[in-house]
C-alpha cells in the first residue's frame, strides 16, 4: 500500500486479481473508490510506490517480473499506464523503491537476488541504469533510501542479511564496506511462505 505526497490518494495492489485499487482520501480518512478503480496490471502486483512529485506510481509484478508505472491525475487520483509500461525487472520483482528526489526507482528481485535500477524520464517512463541489475542477497525483496538520497539498503529474507549500497550519479549501486549486513532471521517483514513449484511465495504485503 502506498499513499501518495499529497496525501490525497491510496493505492493497494491486488495479487490475487492482477489489478491496482485506488481511493481517494476524505478529511476524516475515510476512502472512497476512484473513478475507474481497480485499475489493470501485471501479474502478480506486489509493490507500489509513488514518486515524491505525486505525478507517477510504480507497481512492481511479482508474476511477470516487471514494473507498471502510471501517470496520476492529480483531480481524481485516476491511474493511465505510461507508454512503454510495463518495465521488465528481475525475477520475481518483489517492492519499489523512489528515492527522495524522485530520479530513480530500485526494485529488490526476490527471484534473482539482484536490484534493478532505472532513471525517471520527465514523462514517467523508466530507463535501466547501466551495470543494473546489482547483485543482492538471496531472498532480496524490501528496502529503503535514507532520507539524504546517498544510499540504498535492501533486506535479503533468504540470507538473513541486509545489503547497503552507495547511490552514484547515474543512480548505479556500489556495494558499501562490509555489505551485507547480519540481520535477523528473513529480515523485511517477510516471516512466512507459501511454497509453489518449489519456491518460498512471500505473503501478501
Amino acid at each position: 500500500m502506498a499513499t501518495d505526497p499529497s496525501g490525497k490518494f491510496d493505492y493497494v495492489p491486488n495479487a490475487s486479481s492482477n489489478n491496482v485499487s485506488a481511493y481517494k482520501i476524505a478529511s476524516n480518512g475515510a476512502l472512497t473508490p476512484v473513478t475507474g478503480s481497480p485499475f489493470s496490471g501485471g501479474t502478480e502486483p506486489f509493490g507500489v510506490a509513488v514518486d515524491p512529485t505525486a505525478k507517477f506510481a510504480y507497481v512492481s509484478n511479482y508474476g511477470s517480473n516487471s514494473v507498471s508505472a502510471y501517470t496520476v491525475n492529480a483531480t481524481s487520483g485516476a491511474l493511465t499506464p505510461v507508454k512503454g509500461s510495463p518495465f521488465a525487472a528481475g525475477t520475481h520483482a518483489c517492492s519499489v523503491i523512489v528515492d527522495p528526489n524522485g530520479k530513480f526507482i530500485y526494485v529488490p528481485n526476490v527471484g534473482s537476488a539482484n536490484v534493478s535500477a532505472y532513471t525517471i524520464k520527465s514523462n514517467g517512463a523508466l530507463t535501466p541504469v547501466k551495470g543494473s541489475p546489482f547483485a543482492a542477497g538471496s531472498g532480496a525483496c524490501y528496502g529503503a533510501v535514507d532520507p539524504s538520497d546517498k544510499f540504498v539498503y535492501v533486506g535479503n529474507s533468504g540470507a538473513s542479511s541486509i545489503s547497503g549500497y552507495q547511490i552514484g550519479s547515474s543512480g548505479a549501486l556500489t556495494p558499501l564496506k562490509g555489505s551485507p549486513f547480519p540481520a535477523g532471521e528473513t529480515p523485511a517483514v517477510i516471516a512466512t511462505c507459501r511454497v509453489a513449484s518449489g519456491k518460498c511465495i512471500p505473503p501478501p504485503l
